[in-house]
């Protein structure tokens, strides 16, 4: 609850100072393990409805930081500069519900900068994520969304091999083939496909409808890189194109383009945990410890969403700025009536406290 209403950095030391625990007393416990998968597993069950209709979304993100000694830390790619730069970086999972347009923290790893298999790479490791803390997800999410990153052979059927399909974004010089339909020599092999895809050319593509601006084109045809059949969406709009696909053959079109317009609420956790949760904060340097306090900062955040979300059902955008405000002047105040032994009792029951706990806040 101190990373919900400090201000500042998150380190030990300005913890401390939100709270009744001793930097000493932080720094030990943050060595120590929780797991925080079951508690977001849990908060996220209690807030997200059973029939709301909800997908996985796997993404990773580039953490600054400094120290010989500190454990991942290596070259990964920063998106913000648009190149590798020392750093750390996190893997992260989670769920959105696409009816609320919210996303909601799950688990995240740190990536090291070696495999630990012998032959791996980093989408090894991603995969090891995804394959270790997908068993928490709820039954009904069939669907993991990922960036052009991951769409790599060895992911996508790792992910396929897990019982999910995966939704992701394809390069412009993807190398992919039309699938033959047409009538079969009598002998001789049967001719499989019809000619490699020239992308931006649509006139082979069905047409799928038109929305926002947006005309989506589809066809199931065969990828090179994955070596399977696949489902691709053709974007085509004002300043140019997108080239979307699903292992699900049998999902349209349009579903396909809505799910992945859903995958962006994942960077806005990245985003919100950077700015009001001391994501970017961390003093420790051990691999118990970043993990603790990676998964802590997102946890914190799912706090303020559940929050948010049981006193307003009803779909509105959420200003976790304005929530910090409410928590700092509720622990302001807790702390002066624990200290004057003051009786709040009847002040809680008035209008001005409220009044009083969303001073400096944005939106009420």
């Amino acid at each position: 609850m101190t990373l919900v209403s400090f201000r500042g950095r998150a380190n030990y030391t300005n913890l401390s100072r939100y709270s009744e625990l001793s930097e000493k007393t932080y720094r030990r416990w943050f060595e120590k393990e929780l797991s925080f998968i079951e508690f977001n597993r849990l908060g996220n069950s209690e807030i997200i409805p059973h029939s709301a209709v909800k997908i996985a979304v796997m993404d990773a993100s580039f953490i600054s930081k400094s120290g010989d000694k500190t454990y991942g830390l290596g070259k990964f790619y920063n998106g913000k500069q648009g190149k590798a730069e020392t750093g750390l970086e996190i893997s992260t999972l989670a769920i959105v519900d696409v009816d609320f347009n919210t996303a909601y923290h799950v688990s995240t790893r740190q990536t090291p900068v070696q495999s630990k298999d012998v032959d791996g790479t980093r989408v090894t490791e991603y995969l090891r994520h995804f394959k270790d803390d997908c068993q928490i997800l709820p039954r009904e999410i069939r669907y993991l969304l990922t960036d052009a990153y991951y769409t790599k052979q060895l992911f996508t059927h790792g992910v396929l091999e897990c019982g999910y399909h995966q939704i992701g974004k394809m390069r412009c010089d993807a190398n992919l083939r039309y699938l033959y339909t047409g009538e079969q020599k009598p002998k001789g092999r049967r001719r499989s496909y019809a000619g490699k895809m020239v992308i931006g050319d649509v006139s082979q593509l069905d047409f799928a409808g038109e929305k926002e601006g947006v005309k989506v084109y589809t066809a199931i045809v065969n990828c090179v890189t994955l070596k399977r059949n696949i489902r691709i969406v053709y974007l085509q709009y004002n300043n140019g194109y997108a080239l979307l696909f699903s292992t699900d053959t049998e999902l349209e079109a349009m579903t396909i383009y809505r799910y992945y317009k859903a995958r962006f609420q994942i960077e806005f956790l990245f985003r919100d945990a950077k700015q009001f949760t001391g994501l970017t904060d961390c003093q420790a340097r051990s691999e118990s410890a970043l993990h603790s306090h990676f998964n802590a900062c997102f946890t914190a955040l799912n706090l303020i969403k559940w929050q948010d979300r049981q006193l307003s059902p009803q779909r509105k955008p959420i200003s976790v700025s304005s929530w910090k405000h409410r928590f700092f002047n509720t622990l302001m105040i807790e702390r002066i009536s624990s200290n004057f032994a003051l009786d709040l009792s009847l002040i809680k029951s008035s209008p001005l406290y409220e009044e009083l706990c969303n001073f400096g806040a944005i939106a009420a």
